[in-house]
């Protein structure tokens, strides 16, 4: 058990140092020489790195320094390791990389392609169960004194005002315009690698013809289907309430079965992030 601790260890520690290097590239090659920021404490060394030329990851770790000795008393002794070398790695990668020429200054380029590796590093941080510190980092924290607080909006609240500030002091609106949009990339990036693009439909079907619409659907489509009793509040009378989820190509076929067997049927379609089981994705 300690072996496979130790293996699982070392395993998403590499990760989180390809995950920084992935991330050190989107600001070394597209975001810092056209002067955009994807939020966080890479924003305000973005900041610093134009007003001072202070290198970008020196700032990046000093930051990073309080809020890592906070923290020690809050998160996990993995986590806090993991998140260390995910901290240096990054501001070392990113030192390391201004040496070299940017692979674009047209800031169209550079905020899709910032945002979208920007996105894959994070998401292979995330994965890991690490930090490269910043404002994931301070969500982390506060959710550990207010455990309702919702993660997503404090990161979005200190992301927007990190860009207000570049757009302050580098006296430039289109760079938060810019920044925006590769925040936005970001994010959609993320949510595709952290949680999979594998969407499926829900169906809940109520119709008086149940029975026939689930032979037809496990016969014609293969899918599985499931009835739940339900009870009509307003009818008050009792129904079988069929349940099915498919996939998105699916559904058009069911709706014409559903429509031949009962027009009067009411369906109900709903997206479904994932399914896992027979027929759909391995758990």
């Amino acid at each position: 058990m300690e072996k496979d601790k130790i293996k699982e260890f070392i395993l998403e520690s590499l990760e989180t140092i390809v995950g920084a290097l992935i991330m050190a590239m989107a600001v070394s090659f597209f975001l810092l020489p056209n002067e955009l920021s994807s939020g966080g404490f890479s924003g305000i060394a973005t900041i610093m790195y134009y007003i001072f030329k202070i290198p970008m990851g020196t700032t990046i770790l000093f930051l990073n320094i309080p809020l890592f000795l906070f923290a020690t008393f809050k998160i996990g002794k993995s986590f806090f390791i993991k998140s260390m070398i995910g901290t240096i790695s990054l501001s070392l990668f990113i030192d390391w990389l201004n040496q070299f020429q940017p692979l674009t200054h047209d800031k169209i380029l550079a905020c899709v392609y910032g945002g979208f590796l920007t996105g894959i590093g994070t998401a292979l941080i995330l994965k890991a169960h690490a930090s490269t510190g910043g404002s994931d980092l301070a969500s982390i924290i506060v959710k550990e004194f207010k455990p309702n607080f919702r993660t997503g909006n404090l990161i979005t609240i200190i992301d927007s005002i990190i860009v207000l500030l570049n757009v302050v002091f580098l006296k430039n609106i289109e760079i938060g315009l810019y920044s925006a949009i590769a925040i936005y990339l970001m994010g959609k990036v993320i949510d595709i690698l952290f949680e999979g693009i594998y969407f499926t439909k829900l169906l809940f079907i109520v119709s008086n013809e149940s029975e026939k619409i689930a032979k037809l659907i496990e016969r014609k489509v293969k899918r599985g289907v499931t009835g739940i009793y339900g009870k009509g509040m307003y009818t008050n009378s009792e129904k079988l309430v069929l349940m099915c989820a498919i996939g998105r190509n699916d559904l058009s076929e069911i709706k014409a079965i559903i429509k031949k067997v009962d027009p009067q049927a009411f369906l109900i379609i709903t997206n479904s992030r994932e399914v896992l089981g027979f027929g759909f994705k391995e758990k």
